[in-house]
């Protein structure tokens, strides 16, 4: 008589899977064997022996990396020319109608503010003011001692026109009462804002050199005061203009008399701007020679030649800002 057999028990597939793991899952390695094994000589789970394969191997993959992008950066820069920007004008982002700018800014914790406040006559009430206009003017007033100026700086005159290689030099020494020995005003409540052009690449202005045909959008007293120069200075004509105006009724009645330095507008034969070694841009001093007290003045200034168009939402071709002088 044949024994019996014994009974075969079945598992399911998930319970056979499950079980293969639990027998095949090995002892956890302690963390300090991990770090340094002495049985097997290997330091975080690697031979020295893999250690120099795998570090040589990322450093050379580094290196052929590195030297591709170099190489790429390298072929990048020939195409491109330190002082030449390759889109200019109309082709360039800031096109052809300049901006003017104005100083002092206030400070940089209230960069969005366009107000010049201070507060009576003592001077550590508007230090911040003309502390701001002596670091602005300071390459202004040491041009030979500013890398790249003193060999190439040339006295230019609307008759005499600066070289080849050169730049027009900037005499602040002309700017009257907006001087650093007389704290540009701001002691006898009637300051001094420096105005400048923005510099585009290339912009030749095409200014009023005809008084007979001014744009009948332009200030009755610049209008006046071309006419003037057109008669007595006919050779100075070669300016872009400037205009600085309360931008209200009340702005206009509050503002006071105003006078510009050296001259009122600045002068063509610095443009056009070229990146050239040394150049610094030309500026206006306006002088508020009896602004009101008490009451915030809205001040707008405007640039004026023939391809300056303005626009008071985009600031073309002007600035505003705000006076208040308590």
């Amino acid at each position: 008589m044949s024994k019996p057999k014994s009974p075969t028990t079945h598992l399911s597939p998930e319970a056979e899977q499950e079980a293969f793991f639990v027998r095949s899952k090995p002892d956890p390695i302690p963390f300090s064997k991990f770090l340094f094994n002495s049985n097997e000589g290997t330091v975080l789970g690697r031979t020295a022996m893999s250690w120099a394969k795998i570090g040589t191997f990322y450093m050379v993959f580094y290196c052929v990396l590195a030297a591709l992008v170099a190489v790429c950066m390298w072929v990048f820069f020939q195409t491109l020319d330190p002082r030449t920007p390759k889109w200019q004008l109309d082709q360039s982002l800031i096109g052809t109608n300049p901006g003017l700018g104005f100083r002092p800014l206030p400070s940089e914790d209230n960069v969005e503010s366009t107000l010049i406040w201070y507060k009576g006559t003592e001077e550590k009430n508007f230090k911040q003011w003309t502390d701001a206009l002596d670091d602005f003017l300071q390459e202004y007033r040491t041009p030979g001692q500013i890398s790249g100026r003193g060999q190439n700086i040339y006295n230019c005159d609307y008759t005499q026109l600066p070289p080849a290689k050169t730049v027009c030099d900037v005499d602040i020494k002309q700017y009257g009462p907006c001087t650093l020995e007389n704290h540009y005003n701001y002691h006898k409540s009637a300051p001094c804002i420096f105005l400048k052009l923005n510099r585009i690449y290339g912009w030749i202005p095409d200014c009023f050199n005809d008084s007979s045909k001014l744009p009948g959008n332009m200030p009755k007293d610049l209008q006046e005061y071309i006419k003037n120069i057109d008669e007595r200075e006919k050779e100075t004509m070669n300016t872009v203009w400037v205009s600085c105006e309360g931008e209200n009724s009340a702005d206009i009645e509050n503002i006071g008399p105003v006078k510009y330095y050296p001259r009122r507008g600045f002068p063509g034969y610095y443009y056009p701007y070229e990146n050239s070694e040394g150049y610094l841009s030309p500026l206006v001093a306006v002088h508020f020679e009896r602004p009101i007290r008490g009451i915030i003045i809205n001040i707008e200034c405007k640039a004026w030649a023939r391809n300056i168009k303005h626009d008071r939402h985009e600031r073309l071709g002007s600035v505003h800002f705000e006076l208040l002088i308590d």
